[in-house]
């Protein structure tokens, strides 16, 4: 069941904190080197989680449908987060900000749940440009296929330096 995410109930707050954790952690260990894993570890602490939660809830009290949940059995096992239509013009386009699925329900049609719910929404919002817009590490190859699968396409490559 794709739900949505209720800000400031400490249950949903608590959930979306332990999977956009292990979100980070699997980008840091997943993708990348030791270095890249000590990064993303390094950040997820006490202070990270309660602006990231913050930020969570503005968007969502801006618009109810920016973050879905994914519930198995009442256990939340997966959320999606697309940016609310006010920063669409980031990327002059609809964001998806984060998907993830707890390791254990990959490949049951969740993520499937979770993007359609994400592709309702971007396709609401009012955008300089109709598509939707994410960013996916080359490492991850399951990611990609998903995405793939979904018929997205290389728009351009994001490059970063260290400030």
């Amino acid at each position: 069941m794709i739900r949505p995410y209720a800000a400031g109930d400490t249950d949903d707050a608590d959930a979306l904190w332990n999977l956009k954790r292990a979100f980070e952690l699997t980008l840091g260990s997943g993708t990348g080197d030791g270095e890249k894993e000590a990064t993303y570890r390094e950040k997820l602490d006490a202070s990270y989680r309660q602006s990231y939660l913050a930020w969570v809830d503005r968007c969502v009290e801006e618009d109810g449908r920016t973050v879905r949940l994914a519930e198995h059995d009442g256990e939340v096992v997966g959320y999606v987060f697309v940016l609310p239509e006010s920063l669409a013009h980031v990327w002059d386009a609809a964001v998806l900000n984060e998907l993830f699925v707890a390791e254990a329900y990959r490949g049951t049609g969740v993520a499937d749940e979770l993007l359609e719910a994400a592709l309702s929404l971007a396709r609401s919002q009012s955008l300089p440009l109709d598509r939707l817009v994410l960013d996916v590490d080359p490492d991850n190859g399951r990611a990609a296929a998903f995405y793939d699968r979904w018929g997205f396409e290389p728009w351009g490559e994001m490059v970063a330096v260290e400030l």
